[in-house]
């Protein structure tokens, strides 16, 4: 039986809204609103398994930053002072820390890790969003794990 418009926002919409807040984006309630009307629009044309909605939606998902950081004009950095202090992504709270460090890791790697361990998408599946071969995500998620943990070790070394 194929999952509800409802189902499917139930399932997704928290993992969709962390994607946007760790990825800065100005209003992420809004665009996360904005990814589900898409997805009710299209979801009678919709042929595929449960990961095949998984990507689509992320898939929109991505689309909708790329639309709101060519509004807003040249890529912007992730404002450290607008982190929260805790942002709850599918019952697993991310505190300002890790936020933090996020927003510290460039674009392309903040993208993929995020994608990768936020969204729950396969390297092959970020690929494909992202518009890179599966080899270049592999590498991006590594240097991005290794400035991540580099910046969360000399965060908790200055809070410490």
């Amino acid at each position: 039986m194929e999952p509800t418009t409802a189902e499917i926002y139930d399932e997704l919409a928290p993992s969709v809204l962390g994607y946007f807040r760790s990825r800065g984006a100005r209003s992420p309630e809004d665009l996360t609103g904005d990814v589900f009307v898409k997805v009710a629009a299209g979801r009678e044309g919709f042929r595929g398994d449960r990961a095949a909605l998984r990507r689509w939606v992320f898939t929109i998902a991505h689309n909708r930053l790329v639309d709101e950081y060519r509004a807003v004009g040249p890529r912007r950095e992730t404002s450290v002072s607008r982190i929260p202090e805790t942002v709850t992504i599918d019952e697993v709270p991310l505190d300002a820390e890790l936020l933090r460090a996020l927003a510290s890791i460039n674009e392309q790697q903040r993208e993929v890790v995020v994608l990768r361990f936020v969204a729950d998408l396969s390297t092959k599946d970020v690929a494909k969003i992202i518009g890179k071969r599966a080899g270049a995500v592999k590498m991006l998620q590594a240097r991005g794990l290794e400035a991540l943990a580099a910046a969360l070790s000399k965060e908790s070394g200055a809070t410490a």
